[in-house]
């Protein structure tokens, strides 16, 4: 039956998404900065889409089959994701509240959209997930049905970054702290270096 495989899709997209990443920090930031909040969160939807649908395709085993790709995919995510960590360190460095950022240079609609790329595409994580794991769960399924499973897991990264980005706004009034801000650039950055040392171990074999 077509909805309990919708459901199957959509549990599992959720319980994937929901994990604090690179892409949940990108859009709670944008969202409490009330700064192309809509546009943040279509690029990251649409991403997932594209690569929900790749691993759906059945890409998901071919990537798996090749170690060097997933290698080269982590060495690129790693390097990524030191960088984007060394700027919120530097953000919690400076110090900044909503104010204050309210009346600071912005970045325009072309840097969002690469910002929201970066941390889409250059993470080895989200690959990972939506391409070899939930494509290969959708590969598990005929033709006729994966449809159902993809538009699952599509429906569901769909929900969740519009929630996160326009529910972010019910944070402001602590935003407005400059020590509200400092703690969440702070957290960004060691949530990315995390992240990053992580892939950079399974890949040197720590």
């Amino acid at each position: 039956m077509p909805l309990p495989i919708y459901l199957r899709g959509l549990g599992l997209s959720a319980s994937l998404i929901v994990a604090i990443g690179a892409q949940n920090a990108f859009v709670l930031r944008q969202g409490l900065r009330r700064h192309y909040v809509l546009l943040t969160a279509a690029v990251c939807i649409l991403c997932d889409a594209v690569m929900f649908t790749i691993g759906a395709a059945g890409f998901g085993s071919l990537v798996a089959s090749f170690p060097a790709l997933t290698a080269l995919a982590a060495w690129g995510g790693a390097i990524f994701l030191l960088a984007y960590g060394a700027a919120a360190f530097r953000a919690a460095y400076r110090g900044a509240h909503l104010e204050v950022e309210a009346g600071a240079p912005a970045l325009d609609r072309r840097a969002i959209i690469l910002a929201a790329l970066g941390v889409s595409v250059l993470n080895p994580h989200a690959w990972l997930d939506t391409v070899v794991l939930a494509g290969g769960i959708a590969g598990q399924y005929p033709w006729g049905e994966r449809i159902f499973f993809l538009l699952g897991t599509i429906s569901a990264s769909f929900t969740w970054f519009l929630l996160l980005a326009y529910g972010a706004g019910l944070l402001v009034p602590l935003f407005r702290k400059p020590a509200a801000w400092r703690m969440l650039d702070a957290g960004i950055g060691l949530l990315m270096w995390g992240i990053a040392l992580g892939l950079l171990r399974g890949q040197i074999g720590v």
